[in-house]
């Protein structure tokens, strides 16, 4: 049996097999990965080339279809540039020293991202550090192919981190829709900084949405030499996931301190990966209009949380009513 044939069984296994527990930790994440005959001495903890090759030509998932559509690539604010697609974001942050990419969105979109890095003429070989927003297949499928063409170092949270090297999650809607696995090179935790250049990402760790769930804060100037704070919104939504009961223990305390945590943050560039989320295609528009600051908003942030978190209530309302009734 070639590589190719047992990616294909193994995403068909993974698809099949339905697990509540919790992930398990970054050490055994390797014995997740379904790979080549021979036992456990040859199991690799990525995809190889002809794997990630397959899922790139693989046609994209009836209930993923809605998050491939391209979209131009621009630059956001300073040296933040929007290189994903129509309905997910994916975001290039370039220095002198190298650059920051995050998020991979689908396993059908490393071209995409490609050529929009490109048309900003930038090189995919100056992408030192790769980072996720969270473990899901819409945001993380094509990180091993991202992987694969910078070389960068690969940085996750501690509890997304075995879902991305498993290439699969355990619960929710996407836990029958495994994406190629990605080696992770670095764990960082709430707080933790990476800096290339002048610029530096501050991780903000916001579970709920995902165990690991992760925004990104950093400081930018526009044009005239302003400063603001930019903060990448992993997400607070739902997703379709269960909350009653909880798809993973601890779940809604989770979500109730993301947005708790949220509220501590004075960010004036509100950005997140899903574009509906944070008005991109809108805001996109007046950029081109010429309105030079369109993705600055006081309290954009604030308003998305505050919808956001009265979303959770209410469907957690309605799901402990399912429960019960």
């Amino acid at each position: 049996m070639n590589r190719i044939s047992i990616l294909a069984l193994a995403m068909i296994m993974a698809a099949c097999a339905q697990d509540t527990t919790e992930p398990q930790p970054v050490e055994d994440a390797e014995l997740l990965i379904p790979m080549p005959e021979g036992g456990e001495d040859d199991l690799a903890p990525l995809a190889s080339p002809d794997e990630i090759e397959f899922a790139i030509q693989s046609p994209v998932l009836d209930a993923m279809r809605v998050f491939a559509p391209p979209h131009a690539p621009f630059t956001v604010i300073d040296n933040i540039h929007h290189v994903g697609g129509a309905s997910v974001s994916a975001y290039l942050i370039t220095t002198d020293e190298g650059h920051f990419l995050i998020d991979g969105i689908l396993p059908q979109s490393p071209p995409m991202i490609l050529e929009n890095i490109a048309a900003l003429g930038y090189d995919i070989a100056d992408v030192r550090y790769l980072l996720n927003s969270h473990a899901h297949i819409d945001h993380a499928g094509g990180l091993a192919a991202l992987q694969q063409a910078s070389d960068a170092v690969m940085v996750a949270s501690e509890k997304d981190a075995p879902i991305l090297e498993a290439g699969a999650i355990d619960f929710g809607p996407t836990s029958t829709m495994p994406f190629p696995p990605v080696r992770v090179d670095h764990i960082i935790q709430d707080g933790d900084q990476l800096t290339l250049g002048d610029t530096t990402l501050t991780a903000v760790v916001m579970p709920g949405h995902s165990p690991g769930c992760t925004s990104w804060l950093m400081d930018v100037t526009d044009e005239d030499g302003n400063p603001h704070q930019a903060f990448f919104h992993c997400s607070t939504s739902l997703g379709g996931q269960r909350i009653a009961p909880e798809s993973y223990p601890g779940m809604v305390d989770d979500y109730r301190a993301s947005f708790e945590r949220v509220r501590s943050i004075d960010a004036d560039v509100f950005l997140a990966f899903h574009s509906s989320m944070f008005g991109m295609l809108d805001r996109y528009e007046r950029l081109l209009a010429g309105e030079e600051l369109a993705f600055v908003e006081a309290g954009a942030l604030q308003r998305f949380n505050d919808a956001s978190e009265a979303q959770f209530n209410a469907a957690l309302s309605r799901q402990q009513e399912e429960q019960d009734g």
